[in-house]
């Protein structure tokens, strides 16, 4: 008796489909309301430095009539937003964000229902394959994300951070959908709750960190072009911080999802030893686990030790992100062994 599977709740399964389905168009919604933000701001920050020259050539007149020739005011008072991610003006004017930030809300909370449903219908865990790894970690993302936003102001992230969260939805219900179902014997075992759910946590924090570099390296680009005296392409960045207070930023959280990481690596260890008798054995999934461990261990260290800073640790991180996608699509999809549990 104790051996006896519960029962699949099919209708609370059909259920959690259709909210997973209504959470991925409402991220939608805010990702277009979030882009939507970056477009008005650019207007806002173009009158900002139309306002500022304008000034400016009025002291230097002023300047210029008195006989002085260092008068030119100290403008960082018209920055959008300071290097604590905090806004110093303008912030109460973007109702495109605020909209957005609470469209994400509203889709955290209907994707939350959906991911708790698909668990309860299934009696177990809702990461036995990828479509719910996948779900769970978008939910994870997302979670984070509004979570942060009540202590920081990271409307600025909205666009890519949801945008993301829209792909790895889309691509949970479009690429793998996978009916409710028990787990394969292989994942039928605790291991599963403690190695799996560190695992979609680490992979949503290394995925916060993706889009900040991918935004380090946009500011970066476009200080150097305006330092060079080029027209400034990307204006909607002014309302981003600068590229190393995004930097430090990642750096911090990289490193809390490296030790998070390391613990799963360790814990897939010992349930394979208790399920397969070998720590380790070269399966395609052990090694691209290791592959992640190696490039991020590898990033915090040059950055810590080796002066790697700046775009170089942004590329780093990337590629480390990279590695992690690979690893979940392509090795799960691709690659025979052991870890095949792809529900596809």
């Amino acid at each position: 008796m104790g051996n006896e599977m519960p029962t699949i709740n099919v209708a609370l399964g059909q259920y959690s489909d259709l909210f997973m389905l209504l959470a991925a168009l409402v991220y939608a919604a805010a990702f277009i309301a979030f882009a939507w933000d970056l477009a008005k701001s650019s207007k806002l920050i173009r009158e900002i430095d139309a306002a500022t020259l304008a000034s400016e050539k009025k002291v230097l007149v002023a300047a210029g009539s008195r006989g002085s020739a260092s008068a030119l005011t100290n403008t960082d008072g018209d920055e959008l937003v300071n290097d604590e991610m905090t806004y110093v003006q303008a912030s109460e004017k973007r109702l495109a964000a605020k909209v957005a930030v609470s469209l994400t809300w509203l889709g955290v909370l209907m994707h939350g229902f959906a991911v708790v449903s698909r668990g309860i219908a299934a009696g177990r865990v809702p990461w036995g394959n990828m479509y719910e790894f996948l779900s769970t970690g978008a939910f994870i993302v997302a979670l984070v994300y509004v979570l942060v936003l009540l202590k920081k102001d990271l409307r600025f992230m909205g666009t890519f951070v949801i945008g993301l969260v829209t792909v790895m939805l889309c691509g949970a219900t479009i690429g793998f959908p996978t009916p409710v179902a028990h787990l394969v014997p292989a994942l039928q075992s605790y291991w599963l709750i403690i190695h799996v759910s560190i695992a979609v946590l680490a992979s949503a924090l290394f995925t916060i960190t993706f889009a900040m570099n991918v935004l380090q390296l946009m500011q970066h680009a476009r200080v150097e072009a305006i330092a060079a005296g080029k027209r400034d392409k990307f204006p909607f960045m002014g309302v981003v911080p600068s590229a190393g207070a995004l930097e430090n930023f990642a750096y911090r959280i990289n490193a809390v999802a490296f030790v998070m990481w390391t613990f799963t690596v360790m814990a897939g260890a010992i349930w394979a030893e208790a399920a397969w008798g070998r720590y380790w054995g070269w399966d395609t999934k052990e090694v691209w686990s290791f592959v992640i461990w190696v490039v991020y261990a590898g990033y915090l260290h040059a950055r810590a030790t080796g002066g790697w800073t700046g775009a170089r640790s942004a590329w780093l991180s990337i590629i480390g992100y990279l590695c992690l996608v690979f690893n979940f699509t392509i090795v799960n999809m691709y690659f025979n062994g052991l870890h095949s549990y792809a529900g596809l």
